[in-house]
């Protein structure tokens, strides 16, 4: 197949991003100026063997597509195809997120426990912060044991107004629920 992944940047209304596509399979969805971008594009360049070419694709057209009816409020399950670029832990932990229901919310004990890994919150927490397929692989929907806002690298206002869209959305649960797992904030 090809050994590019094909990138671009997109500005919309939730926020810019880069998207990447690599054999017809998104692999990059995350915040432009986020704070670890190079090494998040790094990690995604050396996993799939290939780097980042500037270029058009179906999947970034369609991933553009989806973000816009997800910021409107029209779309709450992507349907994309996936290149989840990690290690086979982070790729579970990313499989966890993407069980986390549109409009609500998990705390890293919790995804922690899904696993079987009751002792991996820290490293839950870190494989939750390398994610680079932001809303796709919904890490935004991961808050504090006791229902506060934690790291985001899109910043916690973005990820507030984030919940607050789906959570407008899906209708009748609370904003934040408390959760009773322990908490970090690596991200």
């Amino acid at each position: 197949m090809s050994d590019s992944i094909h990138v671009r940047t997109w500005r919309g209304p939730l926020a810019e991003f880069v998207i990447g596509a690599y054999q017809g399979q998104l692999c990059l969805l995350d915040y432009r100026y986020r704070r670890l971008r190079q090494r998040v594009d790094q990690r995604v360049q050396r996993n799939l063997g290939a780097s980042f070419l500037e270029a058009d694709d179906p999947v970034i057209d369609a991933t553009i597509a989806q973000l816009e009816e997800y910021g409107r409020g029209e779309r709450q399950q992507f349907e994309l195809p996936l290149r989840l670029a990690g290690s086979e832990f982070q790729q579970a932990v990313w499989q966890a997120l993407m069980a986390v229901p549109y409009g609500g919310t998990a705390s890293y004990g919790e995804l922690a426990e899904r696993l079987g890994q009751p002792q991996a919150v820290r490293a839950v927490a870190n494989a939750n912060g390398a994610n680079a397929l932001a809303l796709v692989v919904p890490c935004h929907r991961i808050i504090g044991r006791r229902g506060e806002l934690v790291g985001y690298g899109g910043g916690l206002e973005l990820k507030r107004r984030l919940l607050r869209l789906e959570q407008e959305h899906v209708g009748q649960l609370p904003l934040f629920a408390d959760h009773p797992s322990a908490e970090t904030n690596d991200e």
